[in-house]
């Protein structure tokens, strides 16, 4: 069997895996955003990721029989398998045993072990960019290998545009273009063609300077692409084999050029316009980031060994998650870590000995993917690691960042899966024993990553209709965070549900775009005009609120939003369902009763909450979450119990915390 067919027996074999496995619906944190931006051709969260955008709504239109989020869920599916079975088909070239020809279950075992990774298989069954991504990554690197085999301008041409064309997808895929520089510069003997190292490197700098809206960085990619040709005349390196200076800028222009689609698009406004990139500054402004702190390389926001090892924690996930489904580590689970980390090990002697070059190529993206990733994003501590360790209060980041580190996890399964070819044929067995020990993290992580059980796989969209549904008509919502957010958009936008509700997202409310988006959209946000005719809109709650009662509009909180920035809106609360209505508390009716609280403006609408804590109960049937490192699960769920705790009248000491905590009485 050749690495090829190898390695595409194995990609197909985990898009049946993935799709076994599919969330069926619009998943929490980015997912809802991206399917909505998607459908409205809008414009996501920064970097804005427009090509991301702009296949998903190509795709999402060649299946219309399907509903719209499973069909951008099953486009990561076959990102990641395309991904797999091109990394494989990289690694297993020149696998070889004493047995005879053996290429294609090296490329099956590698590509299958990688794939199974579980950070790999939570991007692979939702819409998330991180999927496609992956694919370009596969794409890239091995269009930089048969550049560097062929010693071709063309296709070293195409690996320069490849790698540009990270920008306008996401900037994690620039994670492995060093890579691709090497593959592409180097020919089957490891000898470098220093002319196309430099012009390449020349290219990767300019997408960096592209993506960050650096001048100096993209300064000094210009001035390698425009010495390459003196320089390869010094290394002697052959003219034909590279493109010329022009031709390089000239593909890094075109590959770039996706960026325009924001400038054009944000102009008709889209349901989705994050950022408002209808200008050239405001454009500059998504692309980079700006929106965001971007911690610099120093001073370091956690201690840098403890950034290494939360790094460590996050491999600790990867092929066993089943067997301690917590961020807490367990006998089994790290035991079975240390089992895959020894199979790395040999399958990077093993590899090395086979083919040195491709073997620099998968150490480098290893090194790159998390090393290189540790140090340049500079994280602060995840929210599960650190504690005792770092002061009290010390800044966290809001959800793990597993999925930054994917292709470090990515190298390290593309080692074990070789590893453990090698390792089955030196205990004398036949190779598809090893491709069965490569399966492995497949079945160890199939209960903890599977996105199609219940009540998970519904449970963002039954949060969101809950929040959306118990709204008054042409309320104005208050919501607070990704999580009650995100799911909402995908409501509204592609299922068409609760239009007459506007959300107002506390945490955009700091961006001066947000602010004039509600004020253009929706009439909301005061402003006044300065001397030179300049908007300065008062985006703040307090005035977003008494703005919507002059047009007659109910005031509403999400269940989930902070009570100190609720109180800050009104003094006077309603609960019904799962939301809070403004100046409803002085409505004496036997449906209604005052909670026992210490603010006691707030009272329970009994008879829509009462609804309401039916139908959720109905829905849930008395399923739990499972364990996850994701504690979103358990925290929608503790949100979609606020309304039948809030049936308690007279709730006791500890259920009067709960509910204080929870559903944010306070």
């Amino acid at each position: 069997m050749s690495a090829r067919r190898g390695a595409w027996l194995a990609g197909a074999a985990l898009l049946t895996v993935y799709l076994l496995t599919l969330a069926p619906d619009v998943t929490f944190w980015d997912a809802g955003e991206f399917i909505a931006s998607a459908h409205a051709l809008g414009i996501p969260h920064p970097p804005g990721t427009p090509l991301f955008v702009l296949l998903l709504n190509l795709w999402g239109r060649l299946f219309p029989f399907l509903p719209y989020a499973t069909a951008t869920n099953v486009f990561s599916a076959l990102c990641t398998a395309l991904a797999a079975a091109l990394s494989g088909a990289l690694v297993g070239h020149g696998g070889r045993s004493e047995r005879g020809r053996s290429d294609g279950w090296y490329a099956f075992a590698a590509a299958l072990c990688a794939g199974g990774m579980s950070t790999v298989r939570l991007n692979a069954t939702e819409t998330e960019v991180y999927a496609a991504s992956l694919a370009l990554v596969g794409i890239m690197l091995a269009t930089a290998d048969r550049a560097g085999r062929r010693t071709s301008a063309r296709w070293r041409a195409l690996t320069a545009y490849l790698i540009v064309l990270a920008v306008s997808l996401h900037l994690s895929a620039l994670v492995a273009a060093p890579v691709a520089v090497y593959l592409a510069a180097t020919n089957e003997d490891g000898l470098a063609d220093w002319r196309s190292a430099l012009a390449l490197s020349g290219v990767f700098l300019l997408a960096v300077g592209a993506g960050k809206v650096s001048l100096p960085i993209a300064a000094a990619g210009l001035v390698l692409v425009v010495i390459s040709p003196v320089a390869g005349r010094m290394w002697r390196s052959m003219a034909r084999q590279t493109p010329g200076p022009v031709s390089l800028l000239f593909i890094g222009a075109v590959a770039l050029s996706a960026l325009v689609f924001m400038l054009v698009r944000a102009r008709h406004d889209p349901t989705i316009n994050q950022g408002a990139p209808s200008t050239v500054e405001s454009l500059a402004y998504v692309v980079a980031r700006r929106q965001y702190d971007v911690p610099p390389l120093w001073p370091r926001a956690a201690p840098l060994w403890l950034q290494i090892g939360n790094l460590f924690e996050y491999a600790d996930w990867q092929v066993a998650l089943s067997l301690g489904p917590d961020a807490m580590p367990t006998i089994a689970r790290t035991a079975t870590t240390m089992l895959f980390a020894f199979l790395g090990i040999i399958g990077s002697v093993a590899h090395h000995r086979a083919d040195r070059r491709r073997w620099r190529a998968i150490a480098l993206l290893l090194l790159c993917g998390s090393l290189g990733v540790v140090v340049y994003l500079n994280l602060r501590a995840g929210p599960s690691f650190g504690w005792g360790i770092l002061p009290e209060g010390a800044q966290r980041e809001a959800r793990e960042r597993d999925y930054f580190f994917v292709l470090g996890f990515w190298a390290w399964g593309l080692w074990a899966g070789y590893g453990a070819i090698t390792f089955v044929q030196q205990l004398g067995l036949r190779a598809y024993f090893g491709g069965a020990l490569a399966a492995l993290p497949i079945v160890l992580n199939w209960e903890a990553v599977a996105r199609n059980w219940e009540p998970e796989a519904s449970l963002p969209r039954r949060l969101g209709e809950s929040i959306l549904g118990s709204a008054p008509p042409r309320g104005v919502l208050f919501v607070d965070g990704d999580n009650d957010t995100y799911p909402l958009w995908f409501l509204q936008e592609v299922e068409f549900v609760r239009r007459d509700v506007t959300t107002v997202t506390v945490p955009l409310l700091g961006a001066d775009w947000y602010a004039e988006e509600l004020s253009r959209r929706h009439d909301l946000v005061p402003f006044s005009t300065t001397a030179g005719g300049r908007r300065v809109y008062t985006g703040t709650p307090s005035a977003i609120a008494a703005r919507a009662r002059e047009l007659g509009r109910p005031v509403v909180a999400a269940i989930s939003l902070d009570p100190g920035t609720r109180n800050r809106i009104a003094s006077m609360w309603m609960v019904s369902g799962m939301v809070y209505i403004a100046d409803s508390a002085g409505a004496a009716t036997p449906n209604f009763y005052t909670v026992a609280t210490p603010v006691p403006s707030v009272v329970v609408d009994t008879t829509a909450t009462r609804a309401w804590a039916n139908r959720i109960e109905q829905w849930r049937g008395g399923r739990t979450v499972r364990r996850s490192t994701d504690s979103i699960e358990d925290y929608a769920m503790g949100l979609l119990a606020c309304p039948r705790l809030m049936m308690i009248s007279n709730p006791d000491r500890a259920r009067a915390d709960s509910l204080a905590s929870v559903c944010n009485r306070r």
